[in-house]
Formats: C-alpha cells, sequence, structure tokens
C-alpha cells in the first residue's frame, strides 16, 4: 500500500536512507520530538511527518530502504518505490533533501553491492535526489565511531561522484553523530538551503 496522504504543507526537508542509520533519532534532535524508532530496523512503515503550527513547513522522515531482517524482499522493494515516488511527486516542495548514512558502514556497503554489480542504494538515491533536482545534503551519521575520519569522508566523496577532499562540500558532507545530539554542520548546511530559498523564517528550525 503506498503512503497516506502528505499533510496540507508547503516545502518540506526529508531525511531518506537506509534502515537503522539513525534517521528517527537526527529527526528527534531536528524537532525536538520522539518518534517511535522501534528496536529494529524497518519499523518507520510510513512517512513521520512533523511541522509547526502558523509555518507552511515541515520535516519528514521517510521509511528506510535496503535489507531489513525478517522483512521479505518483496515488502522492501515496495518502501523503497514509494520512497522514490513520494520524492518525485513533491521534489518542487522539497527545500533539501538529506541522505543519512552509518559513518563506519558505508564505505562497506557501497563497495560490496557495487562488487556485486549492483547500483548500491545510497549512490543511487544521491543521484536520484540530483535527477530530480534537489541538491542532496548528505549526513553522515555515528562519526563518533569513526577513526580516520577524513580518510572516511574523503572515500564517500569518492564513491558519490565527488572529488575529494570533503573539506570543500561542508554545505553536502556533513559529519554528525545525531545520538549524541551532535548535529552542527547539518543544520548549517540547512540553514544555507533556506537563506537560497529567500526562507529566512525558517531559520529559528535549525538554530
Amino acid at each position: 500500500m503506498p503512503f497516506e496522504s502528505r499533510p496540507d504543507r508547503g516545502d518540506e526537508v526529508v531525511l531518506v536512507g537506509r534502515s537503522n542509520v539513525g534517521k528517527s533519532t537526527l529527526m528527534r534532535e531536528l524537532t525536538g520530538h520522539s518518534f517511535d524508532t522501534g528496536g529494529k530496523p524497518g519499523v518507520t512503515r510510513q512517512p513521520n511527518h512533523y511541522d509547526w503550527a502558523g509555518q507552511d513547513f515541515m520535516f519528514t522522515d521517510l521509511p528506510g530502504f535496503g535489507f531489513m531482517s525478517g522483512v521479505e524482499e518483496q515488502h522492501r522493494e515496495q518502501i523503497k518505490t514509494d520512497v522514490v515516488r513520494y520524492v518525485e511527486e513533491n521534489a518542487e516542495k522539497i527545500l533539501a533533501g538529506v541522505l543519512v548514512v552509518d559513518g563506519k558502514a558505508v564505505i562497506d556497503i557501497i563497495d560490496r553491492h557495487r562488487s556485486n554489480d549492483e547500483i548500491p542504494h545510497d549512490v543511487e538515491m544521491f543521484h536520484f535526489l540530483q535527477d530530480v533536482g534537489i541538491d542532496p545534503i548528505v549526513a553522515v551519521n555515528k562519526m563518533d565511531k569513526v577513526d580516520d575520519r577524513d580518510e572516511r569522508l574523503d572515500d564517500l566523496c569518492d564513491r558519490l561522484g565527488l572529488f575529494p577532499p570533503w573539506q570543500q562540500y561542508r554545505e553536502r558532507i556533513c559529519p554528525i553523530t545525531a545520538k549524541s545530539g551532535s548535529i552542527e554542520p547539518l543544520e548549517e548546511a540547512l540553514r544555507q538551503r533556506f537563506r537560497d530559498a529567500k526562507r529566512d523564517e525558517l531559520l529559528q528550525f535549525v538554530s
């Protein structure tokens, strides 16, 4: 079953990414509101929207895609299809598409899929956002578990088709640790998007 109807809001910021990369935790940090993260991957099956009275804006956490233990492949594919459809249908209203990845695991996951001649989900989603006219922001989560930080972020740029070093993409590559509330690089990137969109009234939500 496709996603239920979208709230009557204009612009939004969407979070997309694999299951278990910390999207719901990040959503809590951005909104100050707890969502049911559930103990196992793939718990979020419908978008979680969070909006504010009086503001024509919302954050949306889209269901995680990719492998989920205990979830049939057919269902996993359906979730991914629904996510893609949602982004396509609302692309003009999406001020920022935030691709959330697990900083510790993302390179291994991308390389593993690549060696099977598949397009890795994270790479595919990054380019998909660009294809529908959304300049993606990559929130590289769980950076507290990463030792070789700069090397890891350079490798990620390389896999996404961006020429390292990563530091030249600070508005696009944002190392964060959502669990400890350490999300300032992402907030700064979002502030820049809101300014570019002439939506300064939204800056209060990422301060």
